[in-house]
């Protein structure tokens, strides 16, 4: 994220690639933060109405948490080659 902020930088305003690459950047991590927010609230919703059922609701949050994370990876990799 450092890289493109100081390519940005360097290279003014004439280019746009380095600015899609910031923008979607910024996508990615604020969408997996809300994706990971919402698992986490509907999570602790589960867990309230279903206490006998938590060790299998915090196992599947758990999981698609990481593929999240998996997938925002991939996004700021991919942001990364825009030039």
């Amino acid at each position: 994220m450092l890289n493109m902020l100081a390519l940005l930088q360097e290279s003014g305003i004439g280019d746009i690639g380095a600015g899609m690459a910031v923008l979607g950047a910024a996508g990615v991590v604020i969408g997996a933060g809300l994706g990971i927010g919402r698992i986490g609230g509907q999570m602790a919703d589960a867990m309230a109405r279903q206490p006998e059922a938590a060790a299998q609701i915090q196992t599947g949050a758990i999981i698609l948490a990481a593929l999240i994370e998996g997938a925002a990876l991939f996004g700021l990799v991919i942001a990364g080659f825009i030039k």
